[in-house]
Formats: structure tokens, sequence, C-alpha cells
């Protein structure tokens, strides 16, 4: 008996510490697609981003993704993995030290957006979008940002 009130007491003492997260977000609780057609190398792709705001109004996940043909193959950035080759390119602009994958930089980019709530972060220039100021990113970042806005404003 005495073993259960303090266990009871102990677990009332731990919970009267733990802090309930009360914020609230600026966009409506859903899942929220956004796309961006571009061309490269004469070839058309599709850039998508998904967004998940929970029922706080908080971006909880950003995944980005980009259609893309390899050996005659559609498939996507993401699938490729490794096999799209970009590290060595990465490497050789000399902001990643030892260069990042496209998977690896695009999640640093996904991560930004849940950790800022937006795309205020995002710098532009006259060339378009500038994500220097982001360290690990040295993609080409325009047609992301834009999928980014484009799931965002369905979600305000």
């Amino acid at each position: 008996m005495k073993k259960s009130i303090f266990l009871i007491l102990l677990v009332l003492l731990l919970m009267t510490g733990c802090d309930v997260n009360t914020a609230k977000g600026n966009y409506k609780e859903g899942t929220y697609f956004g796309t961006k057609e571009y061309e490269s190398y004469g070839k058309k792709y599709v850039v998508t981003a998904t967004i998940y705001v929970d029922n706080n109004g908080l971006i909880k996940s950003c995944f980005l993704d980009s259609t893309y043909i390899k050996d005659d193959i559609n498939t996507t950035k993401k699938t490729l993995g490794d096999a799209y080759g970009m590290k060595e390119t990465s490497a050789g602009i000399g902001k990643i030290p030892g260069g990042a994958e496209w998977y690896e930089q695009a999640k640093v980019i996904e991560d930004k957006v849940v950790a800022e709530q937006n795309l205020d972060w995002v710098k532009y220039d006259e060339t378009g979008t500038k994500l220097d100021g982001v360290s690990g990113v040295t993609i080409s970042a325009n047609d992301y940002i834009e999928a980014i806005g484009n799931a965002l404003n369905q979600a305000k």
C-alpha cells in the first residue's frame, strides 16, 4: 500500500514538471501539395512538395522530390538516392565539405521549412532563390521553393 501511494505521488510529481506544447501556427490542419514544372536539358520535370500541418496549425513535415529521367527510365531524385550523382559536383563547388547528394540537400530545406514554419528565411537576388545562407545546400532551389510556397498558400 505504501509503495502504491509513493508511486502515485512520484508520477504526479513528474507530471507537474511536464510542459504541454500549446503553440499555435498560422496554417489550417491538413496535408497540402504544391508542384512546379520545369525544363532541364530539354526534358520536362515536375517538383512536388508535400506539407503536413497538425491540428495546432504547425508545419510538422515537408517532403520534396522531383521527377527525373535516368538511363531512359522515369524515376525521382529521392528514389535515385546516391545514384543521382550530385555529391562530387557539390564538393567541387566547395561549400559542402565532401559534397552532398540531392536528397541530403533537399532534407536540409525540408527541415528548415519545419523549423522556421514559413519561407521567410529564403533570400532572393537577380537570379532567383538564394540559399547560400543555408548550410548544406548548393542546389538551385527556385522550383523547390516555389512548390513549397504553392503548398503553403493552400494551407493559409
